[in-house]
């Protein structure tokens, strides 16, 4: 299988998932080495470069770990290129490891390589693959026109829109519309609203 050839730099958090994620792209990979980030200060000035040069793609887990550590490398990185790239909530355990994750989902490394291609495929980063809009209008405003933020019940829809699109539930509201104005269009997004079914308990 042909390797996708990715100009920014990937930023993971473990070992394995760089060596998972090797087999797939060309390019350069960093590991955080979990929260080894937060006190290692030349591991942060080098992302921070890459950042600011050509670029990073974030594709940490999709736990509370994974998402304190996107947060992180975000904060390192107030005025560079960041891509997010989010691996979908699936529950199961690695096979190198005995037991599954606090949480019960796959990590990077747990993440078969077919989804893992289409992920970066369908984020438009691959050398010589056509870009994806970087825009569709999705603004806060019209989350709060469409129920998805403001209102009895955004808490919930906001959830079972990003189960559809194969989103982690953590994810927060900014980073669900920014994710949505990069691959959504309008059209879509009010196509996916409206299959919406309401859960029996809703809030904000």
């Amino acid at each position: 299988m042909e390797k996708l050839r990715v100009k920014e730099a990937v930023i993971v958090e473990g070992k394995y998932d760089k060596i998972h994620l090797s087999s797939l792209i060309d390019g350069l990979i960093i590991k955080t080495d979990g929260f080894r980030l937060f006190r290692d200060d030349k591991l942060a000035a080098l992302i921070r470069r890459c950042a600011n040069e050509d670029g990073i793609i974030i594709l940490t887990d999709s736990d509370s770990a994974g998402f304190k550590i996107r947060s992180r490398i975000k904060s390192l990185c107030p005025d560079g290129k960041i891509i997010n790239i989010y691996i979908p909530d699936v529950q199961g355990k690695e096979r190198r490891k005995s037991e599954p994750s606090k949480e019960g989902k796959l990590g990077v490394e747990g993440i078969d390589i077919d989804t893992l291609r289409q992920l970066f495929l369908q984020a438009g980063v691959c050398l010589g693959e056509e870009q994806q809009p970087r825009s569709f209008g999705i603004t806060d405003a019209l989350l709060y026109e469409l129920g998805l933020s403001g209102s009895k019940g955004s808490q919930e829809l906001r959830r079972s829109l990003a189960r559809r699109l194969g989103l982690p539930e953590l994810i927060s509201k900014k980073a669900l519309r920014e994710h949505l104005d990069r691959f959504v269009s309008q059209e879509e997004l009010r196509e996916l609203l409206a299959m919406h079914e309401p859960a029996e308990s809703e809030d904000r």
